[in-house]
């Protein structure tokens, strides 16, 4: 060993010369300052085709704006709140919004449950059974919600469905009781939407390195095991996205309760927030109030997505 290693050796040893820490607050801020330059043309863009319709949505809340305004037979009068406050005092808001929120919340368990099965399913199997499954899945996905609600009308037909003819229950109608009804709309959204956690999820699963799943093996850690302790874990931020996605898509839905209800079923049992609004804008000419009820569910859904990131950043999820 020559002298010049020995040195080389030492020194690498040796402790470095105590310094000033970093500074945390500058390299927080620098790191938040990069991260708002990166972020920019994205928000300029959202700001663009988002921020003047949100803006022009919560102006006509706080106006009654009906067909007479519109046409212009008579002015506007300024109510402040008092569309709002029309909500807060109708009970048939209340029920909707109630009914809004069940629906959604299965349609979100059904999503995550789906496609969380078919993402490990198609880890499992072959080539050629996983390119079946994942064209089957893109085309549900790619299909036009107006289309698919009408080929599952025509499926759950009363007197010509296939269903019906293959269960032996002809002459059944699927969208006359209510919660019969919300479950054949709920199994169409989760078809039309477990695509989106299927691709993702499989993507992260396939991401996590092999090392890690046999280190689990090695330890005998079973596949339940695994699968919880292991898996779950590093797949928390992909969940995370494909929850809030889903919660937002099924809260919003529109397409498949007017479609498959006839705009909200039967003395409107059927009724969500998107197809209330479209009533009582549309139907009813109460522009103001169908405004309303857009803030309304535009803030639900914006509370329900920072209460979540803020409940994962104090449990200690990284986001």
């Amino acid at each position: 060993m020559t002298a010049g290693t020995t040195a080389a050796r030492e020194a690498a040893a040796r402790p470095a010369p105590a310094g000033k820490p970093p500074a945390r607050g500058r390299g927080r801020r620098g790191d938040g300052r990069a991260a708002v330059a990166y972020l920019a043309p994205a928000l300029l863009v959202l700001v663009g085709l988002m921020g003047y319709p949100i803006y022009q949505l919560v102006l006509i809340s706080l106006y009654d704006y009906g067909q007479e305004q519109v046409s212009g037979g008579a002015a506007l009068e300024f109510l402040g709140l008092g569309n709002y406050g029309a909500l807060v005092a109708d009970d048939r808001f209340w029920a909707v919004l109630g009914q809004t929120v069940g629906f959604a919340a299965v349609c979100v368990v059904g999503t995550l449950l789906v496609g969380a099965a078919l993402a490990v399913l198609a880890t499992r199997v072959r080539t050629w059974a996983r390119t079946v499954l994942f064209l089957a899945a893109l085309g549900a996905w790619a299909t036009p919600a107006v289309a698919g609600s009408t080929i599952w009308l025509f499926l759950f037909d009363a007197n010509l469905g296939f269903v019906n003819e293959l269960l032996g229950t002809t002459g059944f109608s699927w969208t006359y009781d209510r919660w019969v009804a919300f479950g054949l709309v709920a199994a169409q959204v989760v078809w039309c939407s477990f695509p989106f956690v299927l691709v993702t999820l499989y993507a992260g699963i396939k991401a996590i390195p092999g090392e890690v799943l046999e280190a689990a093996a090695l330890d005998g850690a079973s596949t339940l095991r695994t699968a919880t302790n292991v898996i779950l874990p590093l797949l928390r931020p992909l969940l995370i996205v494909v929850t809030i996605q889903s919660i937002i898509w099924d809260f919003k839905v529109f397409t498949q309760i007017y479609v498959m209800t006839s705009g909200g079923g039967i003395a409107g049992r059927n009724l969500v927030l998107n197809v209330y609004a479209y009533q009582q804008a549309f139907a009813a000419s109460e522009y103001g109030l169908g405004a309303a009820i857009g803030v309304v569910t535009t803030v639900i859904l914006l509370l329900v997505t920072v209460g979540y990131l803020r409940a994962l950043r104090r449990s200690g999820e990284v986001l």
